[in-house]
């Protein structure tokens, strides 16, 4: 079956892939990093410390290794399945926040919600691995991927809003339910997957990656705002930026293209010195709000790009079972930045935010290593 999908490409990409980008924003933009932009106004509602917002941030993550731990699973038995299980998990758990009336529910809300990011990129991988034409799939895959830079844009202004986060959180829910039965609806439907072929032997480079893409992106996801903010930029200016980052998100999809035409390894290469680029650009002493907005686009623009190349890595090393290795290589990438949060909150308060920038830009050099064979992306077995 999974070879008479390859022969058989389905007729159009783009609403399987503009779905899947749906469900994504969803469970990225709203149900995961949303969280950070209102934690002002929910440490005055419950009433919580920097360690209990710090918790609360741990129960995210938990609930996204959860999601992740089940998503290959689920994936090989329903890849349409799983993309909808995603959105119902996202919808439930911002619907459990939106509602908590304290914050024990809010905390098992926001495991919940954390599980539905855990699930969709596995789940979307593994579904246009499987019903997506061959010559057109990177391109599919790439574009969904940035379902995270409309979630981020979309969300990006809601903490300025004279509603009340509880009723925010509400709209994000009756969002997720419209979202979800979009989804449903459109994206296709597949069998069982077969066992996958692939080999487990090339995994290392690709979770080595992820990883350092989690490294790289936790102290600007963690910092960049307080960061513009010691620079001198307005709360308004730093909702920008933020919106930038999402904004220019939508265009990593074109990683897929490029990758297709110069190679995973040269493309993989090049974007890495762009987001080195656009991260070192914090450690400059007199920003500037061109500076900030510059920095912001280039980090969008990257993260999602950089995202969308491992899931066509991981592409290459299981052709039939795709979520296998997006599972791996996003487990990474939670992993690195895990690690990376706290390391370079300790380092601020040692050195400053903009040398903590400075010397995570010189860090995602290290990327550049891939130059090597044995540390590269396997070789396109896909035509372009």
């Amino acid at each position: 079956m999974a070879l008479e999908t390859e022969r058989k490409p389905t007729a159009a990409w783009w609403p399987t892939a503009a779905a899947g980008a749906g469900v994504i924003a969803l469970c990225y933009g709203f149900a995961r990093y949303a969280y950070g932009l209102f934690v002002p106004r929910f440490s005055e509602t419950f009433g919580l410390t920097t360690v209990g917002v710090g918790v609360l941030g741990g129960l995210s993550t938990a609930g996204y290794g959860l999601g992740l731990l089940l998503s290959p699973s689920t994936s090989r038995r329903s890849a349409h399945g799983t993309v909808v299980l995603a959105g119902v998990s996202a919808t439930l758990g911002l619907a459990l926040m939106a509602a908590a009336p304290g914050v024990v529910v809010f905390g098992a809300g926001i495991v919940v919600a954390g599980a539905g990011a855990g699930l969709v990129s596995p789940g979307v991988a593994q579904l246009i691995g499987r019903t997506v034409g061959v010559g057109v799939r990177d391109r599919a895959q790439t574009w969904a991927n940035t379902g995270t830079g409309l979630g981020l844009a979309a969300s990006a202004f809601t903490p300025l809003l004279a509603f009340g986060w509880p009723a925010i959180w509400a709209a994000f829910a009756a969002l997720g339910v419209v979202v979800t039965l979009l989804a449903w609806r459109v994206l296709p439907r597949t069998p069982a997957a077969a066992p996958d072929s692939g080999s487990a032997r090339g995994m290392a480079p690709l979770v080595v990656n992820s990883v350092l893409i989690g490294v790289t992106s936790a102290p600007y996801w963690t910092f960049s705002s307080s960061r513009l903010t010691e620079a001198g930029l307005s709360p308004v200016a730093v909702t920008c930026c933020w919106c930038a980052i999402g904004l220019a998100g939508l265009f990593g999809g074109l990683a897929g293209r490029w990758a297709s035409r110069v190679g995973l390894r040269i493309a993989n290469v090049a974007v890495w010195t762009l987001a080195a680029a656009g991260i070192g650009l914090l450690a400059l002493p007199q920003l500037g709000l061109v500076g900030a907005l510059v920095s912001s686009a280039l980090f969008g623009l990257t993260y999602m790009a950089l995202t969308g190349l491992c899931i066509l890595w991981a592409a290459r090393l299981f052709p039939e079972r795709p979520a296998r290795g997006v599972t791996w290589s996003f487990a990474g990438l939670g992993a690195g930045q895990t690690a990376a949060a706290p390391l370079a909150g300790a380092a601020a308060a040692g050195i400053g935010q903009a040398a903590v920038f400075g010397v995570t830009a010189l860090v995602a050099l290290v990327a550049w290593s891939q130059l090597s064979p044995r540390l590269a992306p396997p070789v396109e077995s896909l035509p372009g």
